[in-house]
């Protein structure tokens, strides 16, 4: 019989898997002044607030109702609540009336596709499932699913192959969409622009991918810790931000197996899991495209990075590569 995750532990995974890459450094920001700080857990990442207003109450208010927007969007793009748009989609095919959220997020998906010659690709489900699957028996062949099975989950698998429209979105039964490789920085951005338009000039959010408004109160920039793949609590790197996002993609982050072979970043083309960095940590204007970015980074060489940075919205490229040892690409 085979035992698959509960969705409980498969979310507590999930969070963990999310939120590895990045960590506060913990530095004081200004004694006079006491952030409205939230944590709790969005899209199955762990996820925080820290905002700062020398209104309390407003500020606690804001994040209320920057939580609901979390929320309503996270209703959308979850893989793990029944009634989700996204699991409405990948059970029947076809999503009518669909959010301009939904639209947007695809739309955009697509295009990140498009620039990274496939390496990004949220219609990838298919090879979740067949790993997860695999993993979950007793007998479960240690050097992975076979070819067969492979070839025949890449078969639905091409975000090329969905009609993303105002009115429907479209794509081949059989074929299922995640989009946990760039909704939580969607979701962060979206935070972001609700607290902007209510004035908020100097906070830190983090819907699963980090992205700072302004400067500390301070004036000096906000720190991202780029967390050390191999011990956990270790920083590896330390990232000054200031208007900037943060987002890390790392091999280490969910492995289906004990000696970690196989983890939950699939290349889209062959089916594999990404083997060429521990992990890539993007720094961009905006959190969606450093969270597809760093996802699409992860299975490509160094070269191709360097000559796509001018045509994409990415400052820097931290990587931390197999050997361990940490590269800097600038735009």
């Amino acid at each position: 019989m085979m035992r698959m995750p509960t969705r409980r532990r498969f979310i507590r995974i999930s969070a963990a898997a999310a939120g590895l890459g990045l960590l506060s450094t913990g530095r004081s920001v200004r004694a006079d002044v006491s952030p409205a700080v939230w944590r709790g857990t969005m899209l199955g990442a762990v996820a925080t607030m820290e905002i700062h207003c020398n209104d309390r109450r407003r500020a606690e208010r804001l994040i209320a109702l920057a939580c609901t927007e979390a929320r309503r969007l996270e209703r959308q793009f979850s893989l793990y609540l029944d009634n989700s748009a996204l699991v409405a989609l990948n059970r029947t095919g076809i999503l009518v009336d669909p959010t301009a959220e939904m639209v947007d997020l695809l739309l955009a998906s697509q295009h990140y596709s498009r620039l990274t010659g496939g390496f990004f690709d949220v219609t990838v489900q298919p090879l979740w499932d067949l790993y997860a699957s695999h993993f979950a028996r007793d007998d479960a062949n240690p050097a992975g699913p076979a070819a067969a099975e492979i070839e025949a989950a890449l078969a639905r698998v091409g975000s090329g192959r969905m009609t993303v429209g105002r009115d429907r979105i479209v794509m081949p039964r059989g074929m299922a969409v995640t989009l946990n490789g760039i909704a939580q920085g969607y979701v962060t951005d979206k935070v972001v622009d609700l607290l902007r338009a209510h004035g908020i000039s100097q906070s830190l959010v983090d819907m699963g991918e980090a992205r700072a408004i302004g400067a500390r109160p301070d004036g000096q920039p906000w720190e991202v810790g780029v967390a050390d793949p191999d011990i956990a609590g270790r920083t590896a790197a330390v990232l000054p931000i200031v208007d900037r996002a943060v987002s890390t993609s790392g091999s280490y982050g969910f492995r289906f197996d004990p000696k970690g072979q196989f983890n939950h970043l699939f290349d889209p083309r062959t089916g594999g899991c990404a083997r060429r960095y521990r992990s890539v940590t993007t720094v961009s204007h905006s959190a969606t495209a450093a969270d597809a970015l760093s996802t699409a980074f992860s299975f490509m060489p160094e070269e191709e990075i360097r000559s796509l940075l001018p045509r994409v919205d990415i400052d820097r490229v931290h990587l931390i590569d197999d050997a361990g040892q940490s590269v800097e690409l600038t735009a």
